[in-house]
């Protein structure tokens, strides 16, 4: 079942998300159903808030060698822990389906270790770099209430505001 997702500038996005206490049929019911909101908004991860449900949760699917976004490489976090490795850092473009249509360059860790449970309530441990590691740290974000365009330069905040007031413009004049 698709959900409505959240937009910019909705206060439950700045929400700090509560952990996960209980891992049963309904939480996996609800993961299914934040995997069919993702893939129909054309993400590629998602967090629980930003289908208004404060719990520490994100999922992310990145797209394959092929450019396919195969389910077999979801990857479902309950309770994430992110640990840098190193002091490397990458920049990448990013966008959020809490942000629509707006993309802009973020700094971020290079690599990271994220610890979190599984839809088993299985512990799992992941070592990522590259664009995994950045779609983990977006979506880790808004477990704490924040979003990219918290970090994003000066210029690119005042590139995002003038944006902003275009599309509630447009919204208003549909």
């Amino acid at each position: 079942m698709k959900l409505d997702i959240l937009t910019y500038p909705n206060p439950i996005l700045f929400q700090k998300c509560n952990e996960v206490s209980v891992i049963d049929d309904d939480l996996r019911k609800f993961l299914d159903d934040m995997y069919d909101t993702m893939i129909a908004s054309n993400g590629i991860g998602l967090a629980a808030i930003q289908v208004g449900v404060n719990k520490r949760i994100f999922i992310i699917n990145l797209l394959n060698e092929e450019s396919i976004q195969d389910k077999k490489d979801l990857i479902e976090f309950i309770n994430p822990v992110i640990t840098p490795i190193g002091d490397a850092k990458q920049i990448y473009e990013e966008g959020c389906l809490s942000v629509p249509g707006f993309f802009e360059e973020v700094t971020r860790y290079d690599s990271i270790k994220v610890e979190y449970y599984d839809r088993f309530n299985n512990k799992k441990t992941l070592e990522a770099n590259g664009p995994l590691a950045v779609a983990i740290q977006h979506e880790n974000d808004h477990l704490d209430g924040h979003l990219f365009i918290e970090k994003i330069s000066f210029n690119a905040k005042k590139k995002f505001e003038k944006h902003y007031k275009e599309s509630k413009k447009r919204k208003k004049n549909k």
